[in-house]
């Protein structure tokens, strides 16, 4: 077994908290994020429910330090990045090999339409400074100047497990001694060229979605932003407080499929699971929860359930998807969710999917309904599975 990397600190934003003290008052309250578009401007604004954080870019630009005309991703990320920083409480970080590994898939794409609205209409009007920081990278370039990060910056992309991936890049790279510690996770903000594209595929619910439920009839769409800060043993001893846990297992495969569409028999799902918990040493009845990719779709949730069928039939652990609270946040759904999935077994959660009503006539379990607290979670599978078939899974294990 290869030596250890911990996470030492968590932040996130999502539609049900500005932190993780509020997203877990709204589980334990059971408050899901979705509702009519408030800051979104489109014009499927009475029609498709979305799952916002609730400010505005004013608001983010006073959580995060930074101006409010830049990228709402880049706000959201600056937020979530600074709360894990300063949960992990680590002393001299100047003196330590420090990377920020940031996943996104929109960039600054919610100002440059703004600009292209203006530009179309005369191409002698427009503000360039809503389209300078349009590509990816820049949003996580700009996040890390305000952290402060130099030795190592990079962007992820590979769509829904984006920030998966970069949580368990930032990992390797602590085991191969590259960093110290690993700033880690993504960041995505509602734009209307996602709305349409995914209203096109005609996957979005008109209602409040319904993961792993039979008549489920699409996802919500969110945004959000969330990091770990990954530590190698060494710093993980220096620190004045417990690490949340270790991550102890991750890997990701792709099925190559289809473009927007997992295999229908779940292969990269499987594929997924099945390394991170070799990875791990474990089998799959060491399992305490599975956070579910759950997006509510046909396709998703029966390519998942199969495979969790495949590999963990017929004993299964409990398992839920927190996209019925956050909606899916496209990028930043891996790292919000490494997020929860650390909380689950620091403070002994399983968190309920909401809305489940009817079971889906494939597969032979059920996600968990309610909420259950005060247990004791050893370890935790946490999906996300992106377009292109690019599957990643994460395990999380107890001290």
């Amino acid at each position: 077994m290869s030596a250890p990397v911990f996470i030492a600190g968590i932040g996130t934003i999502s539609a049900i908290g500005k932190n993780v003290a509020e997203s877990m008052d709204a589980f334990r309250n059971g408050k899901a994020g979705m509702e009519a578009m408030r800051y979104l401007d489109s014009v499927h604004k009475n029609q498709l429910p979305v799952a916002e954080v609730k400010c505005s870019n004013e608001e983010l630009a006073a959580l995060a330090g930074l101006p409010a005309h830049i990228s709402r991703t880049a706000l959201l990320s600056a937020i979530a990045a600074k709360e894990a920083l300063k949960d992990a409480a680590i002393d001299q970080l100047s003196s330590l090999k420090v990377g920020f590994i940031s996943a996104n898939t929109v960039g600054g794409m919610d100002k440059t339409e703004n600009f292209f609205r203006s530009f179309l209409a005369d191409n002698k009007k427009g503000k360039l400074k809503n389209v300078v920081h349009h590509e990816c990278g820049s949003i996580t370039e700009l996040v890390a100047d305000k952290l402060g990060v130099k030795h190592f910056i990079s962007t992820i992309s590979t769509a829904c497990s984006s920030s998966a991936n970069a949580i368990f890049f930032g990992a390797r790279m602590i085991k191969q001694q590259m960093l110290d510690v690993a700033i880690a996770g993504g960041a995505d903000a509602l734009t209307k060229f996602t709305l349409n594209g995914f209203n096109t595929l005609m996957i979005l619910d008109s209602e409040y979605c319904r993961p792993f439920d039979e008549s489920r009839k699409g996802l919500n769409l969110g945004e959000g932003a969330a990091y770990v800060v990954l530590v190698s043993e060494r710093i993980a001893k220096q620190l004045a407080k417990k690490p949340y846990c270790t991550l102890s297992g991750y890997c990701n495969a792709n099925d190559a499929y289809h473009q927007t569409a997992s295999s229908p028999d779940g292969i990269g799902s499987f594929l997924a699971m099945e390394g991170a918990m070799k990875m791990a040493g474990l089998q799959p009845s060491d399992i305490d929860y599975i956070n579910l990719h759950g997006t509510g779709t046909q396709n998703n949730d029966i390519a998942e359930g199969t495979a969790i069928k495949r590999l963990f039939a017929p004993v299964y652990p409990k398992m839920s998807s927190t996209k019925s609270f956050t909606g899916h946040t496209l990028g930043a759904s891996g790292s919000i969710e490494a997020v929860f999935s650390a909380m689950s077994i620091q403070q002994g959660i399983i968190y309920p999917n909401l809305r489940f009503q009817n079971q889906m006539k494939e597969l032979p379990f059920t996600p968990q309904t309610t909420y259950i607290d005060n247990i004791t979670v050893k370890h935790v599978l946490s999906n996300s599975f992106g377009f292109g078939g690019n599957c990643s899974s994460l395990l999380f294990s107890k001290i």
